[in-house]
């Protein structure tokens, strides 16, 4: 038995999709979003434990069974930035983490968290806190991932082998650009994590690797060029975001 809205996709019975974009759980003092165009089914926030959500309960969300600290704790576990919550008196809202950070999956996404800016080749933009972008170039949802690392069978180890040449201060807007048939590129300060969680890369400027095919991830080194890669360079609409 799933959770209302969600169903098995065709041939991945592993894998769970939702049968619309997004999800609102309303409470007394607070709301809870979850926006299924973003989720890939981490976990984060059935395996915490906290009644926030449970899998097989109708509604799986319900934000009155939890206090504002543990529903920003809860929340924040979501990797994706699908889960967003708004406090209807507006006493307590998520805040970018004091650094930003990419963490490099095994075989999967890129986790950035921070105060994010989202930009695509013509300015446009919008800020968040958490994402997972993709790493192998076959995501549908593009920059964002969709699991579809699992079925493209996508293979990197999460090593980070250079390092960068650092900064003064942690903190600060990120900006992430996508380039047309090309890299993520990061402007700000942004520190870079291998798979084992150690920081291997700091700086304030890099180009990521999106198309999967890249010699050196997970940073970019042209091969998206050889091999005739194509992605739009604009951001696709997130879901509106909870707010006052």
């Amino acid at each position: 038995m799933l959770p209302d809205g969600w169903h098995h996709r065709p041939n991945q019975p592993e894998l769970l999709l939702a049968k619309k974009k997004v999800y609102s759980f309303e409470g007394e003092r607070s709301s809870v979003t979850w926006d299924s165009a973003l989720c890939i089914h981490a976990e984060e926030c059935i395996r915490a434990t906290s009644p926030l959500f449970e899998l097989h309960r109708k509604p799986w969300g319900q934000p009155d069974l939890v206090e504002d600290r543990e529903l920003d704790e809860v929340v924040r576990r979501c990797p994706t930035g699908s889960l967003a919550y708004q406090v209807k008196d507006g006493s307590s809202r998520e805040e970018a983490e004091a650094e930003n950070t990419v963490t490099i999956a095994v075989n999967g996404p890129a986790y950035i968290r921070g105060k994010l800016v989202f930009e695509g080749d013509e300015g446009e933009g919008a800020t968040e806190f958490r994402a997972a972008l993709c790493r192998c170039g076959h995501s549908k949802n593009k920059p964002f991932c969709d699991n579809s690392h699992l079925k493209a069978k996508f293979r990197d180890t999460g090593a980070v082998g250079r390092e960068g040449p650092g900064f003064e201060e942690e903190g600060g807007t990120l900006t992430i650009t996508t380039k047309e048939n090309g890299s993520l590129r990061l402007r700000g300060n942004v520190s870079i994590r291998s798979a084992s969680g150690t920081i291997r890369w700091r700086g304030s400027k890099v180009s990521l690797c999106r198309c999967g095919l890249s010699e050196s991830k997970p940073f970019c080194d042209g091969s998206h060029r050889k091999g005739n890669f194509e992605a739009d360079g604009f951001v696709k609409a997130a879901a509106p975001k909870p707010g006052p």
